[in-house]
């Protein structure tokens, strides 16, 4: 038996959908910065994929953030990642597999994740809740039920994921 009320989660979720070949969710990454650094694991990011048809490698980069995820380094992938797109842009898969490289992750293991695609269904997933809510750019952050759009100006973003989440690690009013 289940049961029926809402069960909220421990910390706040804040669901940063993101697209690594995309250079506005590279200069939201300070922003995620220092929300990490200002709630630790008070408040857990979480990295949504949305890959953008327009960027030519941006769904192999998230197979690969996924697989990164797998190997414990998820974050640090994605942030390496982004502060290169240009590399990305120019190099695509094999570009990914040397970024695992130099992270002491397993290249082997990243190189065959791509091949086999063992990450797909999830970023298929991610992606069509994405469409689901109304996401139509990256970045774009949910937490609390909201959707803040991040595409066209970070300028306030931040602000105001951070007055949701005091509120709701204040608790109950």
């Amino acid at each position: 038996m289940s049961d029926p009320s809402p069960v909220r989660p421990s910390v706040p979720v804040l669901d940063v959908w993101c697209e690594l070949q995309c250079q506005d969710c590279r200069d939201a990454l300070d922003d995620l910065r220092a929300l990490r650094a200002r709630y630790g694991d008070r408040l857990e990011l979480r990295l949504r994929h949305f890959p953008l048809e327009k960027h030519k490698h941006s769904f192999a980069a998230a197979q690969a953030a996924e697989e990164a995820l797998e190997q414990g380094r998820g974050w640090e992938f994605v942030e390496a990642v982004l502060g290169r797109v240009e590399e990305l842009d120019r190099a695509g898969e094999p570009f990914l597999v040397e970024v695992a490289r130099e992270l002491g992750l397993d290249a082997e293991e990243f190189d065959t994740a791509l091949i086999d695609g063992r990450h797909i269904l999830i970023v298929d997933a991610d992606q069509a809740e994405g469409k689901a809510i109304g996401v139509s750019g990256t970045p774009t952050y949910v937490i609390d039920g909201e959707r803040l759009d991040g595409g066209k100006s970070q300028d306030g973003l931040r602000e105001r994921i951070e007055q949701i989440a005091d509120r709701l690690l204040a608790g109950p009013e």
